[in-house]
């Protein structure tokens, strides 16, 4: 989700602008309840606007205010965290992040699915997107947006993308100092989530198939820590690669410094509207795999809508809620927002391809993704995570392993302060 954001900043003000003046003359009166939607402050205006059709179309019954969150989705999980677990009852319904469907499911802060309204809102959905979506075998939140990381490249100095890490970096390498390859090396969520993606694709996993015993087999393990040695290491990589985020990779992208990066979908339009003279010669691929005998597999992350346990109004919550995850609805969030969709054949979907001119492999790339640990212990893992690889030139291999191993089963028993 975070990896969205800056995109929607670019073209929030004039959209929230445009769907203000439209929607102030078409404001119902509602003799139902108020409903409370607590999501990030989604900028486009897709979100708002949203809220205002599934109001009308309520026929009255209720109406739905989008209350916004901080843009961080750390600062998002702590506010929340904090009102769920005082049973707040303004929350009726919620934009959640994916990673935090375990815990909060767990926590009993928000309501599982009922069956009837469960198959509609899966149904046609990203086998991936309902997976994040649910906890021990039951749907506890409904597939909203997703998204996904790809591999964007100069054409202009790149006649074929390279297909691994380590055809990535020698060809970086041999093009000297424009050769620079952009990634999230930072400690934080996005370097769980750069080991996360490297480390599927070397066909290793970071638990066990019932999420609660470390899995880290020794060899796909070593090689996802080998590839990140390798690039810190590498004279192709930036000299702020140990405290780069996804929007410091773009910035350095549009100013010409690097001809590689890997990065969420909202760098496309944001090179057109802030260097058009490069976003012309910016192509896209899918994310490098680690060898060549197995495709990459990256991360999903996205928003979901949970219902909170301490909603005055959970049934017509779940109604709200079914509305707002609507075909319509994402499509909307997609055109104007630059959401990618859960529902796939949107993905087809001819206004949607104008948006996603790299639909193909973006659907491609969501179809073979790969969710983070979802057990109610995630966040934990992940500093233990961010914290051992960190900075990722001090990485060694053949040492780290058992280390990281040791650290995330600590955090699975939480032990230790990290």
């Amino acid at each position: 989700m975070s990896g969205l954001l800056p995109y929607c900043r670019f073209l929030g003000i004039i959209v929230v602008v445009l769907f203000s003046i439209g929607g102030c003359s078409e404001e119902p009166s509602f003799t139902g309840p108020v409903l409370k939607w607590y999501t990030f402050d989604e900028p486009s205006g897709a979100f708002v606007q949203a809220a205002n059709t599934c109001s009308r179309e309520s026929g009255g019954q209720y109406s739905i205010d989008m209350v916004p969150l901080p843009a961080d989705a750390d600062q998002q999980r702590e506010q929340l965290v904090r009102r769920l677990a005082a049973r707040d009852p303004d929350i009726d319904i919620i934009g959640m992040d994916v990673i935090w469907t375990a815990e909060f499911a767990a926590a009993g802060w928000i309501l599982p699915w009922p069956e009837d309204l469960a198959d509609t809102v899966i149904q046609g959905r990203l086998s991936s997107a309902v997976e994040s979506a649910t906890y021990e075998g039951r749907l506890h939140t409904a597939p909203f947006t997703t998204n996904t990381q790809l591999l964007w490249y100069r054409t202009d100095r790149v006649e074929t993308p390279p297909e691994t890490w380590e055809e990535m970096i020698e060809l970086a390498e041999s093009l000297g100092e424009i050769g620079a390859i952009q990634a999230q090396g930072e400690r934080y969520e996005g370097l769980t989530v750069f080991f996360n993606s490297l480390l599927a694709s070397a066909g290793g996993s970071i638990l066990d198939d019932r999420e609660d015993q470390v899995e880290l087999d020794e060899d796909p393990t070593r090689q996802a820590l080998q590839v990140m040695q390798r690039l810190a290491l590498s004279p192709s990589a930036p000299s702020s690669l140990a405290t780069s985020r996804e929007d410091q990779s773009r910035l350095a992208f549009e100013a010409g410094e690097s001809t590689f990066m890997v990065n969420y979908t909202f760098v496309w339009p944001s090179a057109w509207q802030n260097a058009p003279d490069i976003a012309e010669h910016v192509g896209w691929a899918r994310w490098p795999a680690v060898s060549k005998e197995h495709p990459s597999r990256v991360t999903i992350g996205g928003l979901n809508l949970g219902i909170a346990a301490s909603s005055p109004h959970p049934e017509m919550a779940f109604t709200a809620a079914s509305c707002l995850a609507s075909e319509e609805n994402q499509r909307l969030a997609a055109q104007i927002g630059g959401l990618p969709p859960t529902i796939v054949a949107l993905y087809q979907d001819s206004e949607v391809r104008e948006t996603f001119p790299f639909a193909d492999t973006l659907l491609e790339s969501l179809k073979s993704g790969v969710l983070r640990p979802q057990t109610p212990l995630y966040n934990d893992i992940s500093l233990a995570i961010s914290h051992t690889l960190h900075p990722m030139r001090s990485i060694n291999p053949e040492q780290d392993v058992s280390r990281l191993r040791e650290k995330i089963r600590r955090a699975l028993h939480s032990e230790g302060l990290l």
